[in-house]
């Protein structure tokens, strides 16, 4: 019995000695993990912010450029037949559509989809004042009319709430 006791104030300290230095050993690896992804975050940061930042400029460069009043000043719709303006325009919002498709990784899904509305609405403008012209040789500036007249009866909310989404998302990073 007296063995036991014995062994006991030994082993008994001994153990409180480990299990504290275990601790130690688990809180400072802990504090060390800490810092390398404060340190990765840092580094992410730096690297990643200037891209989103350039994104976000692309879309409003994007969203600025399909304004109906933008594109229809851009195509130059002198000589051309409503058909030939309204097919142009068509293009124009798609290709700028497609150059910058792919910015949708740096913002959320909820600002994306902001933005592929406010392009589905300008779209919708512009088949709407084609349709509503009906004749075939109408002139490109009758359909610039009517592209002007429905928009600003419209009033591109679909636009300027996507700049707002795109603006917000990247003032959150400031």
């Amino acid at each position: 019995m007296d063995y036991l006791v014995e062994l006991l104030k030994i082993v008994l300290p001994a153990g409180v000695v480990l299990y504290g230095m275990y601790l130690v050993i688990v809180s400072f690896i802990s504090k060390e993990r800490e810092k390398m992804l404060i340190e990765l975050k840092t580094q992410n940061s730096q690297t990643i912010l200037p891209v989103r930042l350039q994104a976000a400029e692309r879309l409003c460069l994007l969203l600025e450029r399909i304004t109906p009043n933008n594109l229809v000043r851009r195509a130059n719709a002198s000589g051309m037949t409503a058909a030939e303006l309204h097919s142009v325009l068509l293009s124009e919002v798609r290709e700028e559509f497609s150059h910058n498709y792919s910015q949708q990784v740096y913002f959320s899904e909820e600002t994306w989809e902001a933005v592929k509305r406010a392009i589905e609405e300008v779209t919708t403008i512009l088949n709407l004042s084609r349709q509503g012209l009906g004749e075939e040789q109408s002139k490109g500036m009758d359909l610039a009319k009517a592209i002007f007249a429905l928009s600003l009866e419209r009033k591109n909310d679909a636009i300027a709430y996507a700049l707002k989404q795109v603006k917000s998302e990247i003032n959150i990073y400031f």
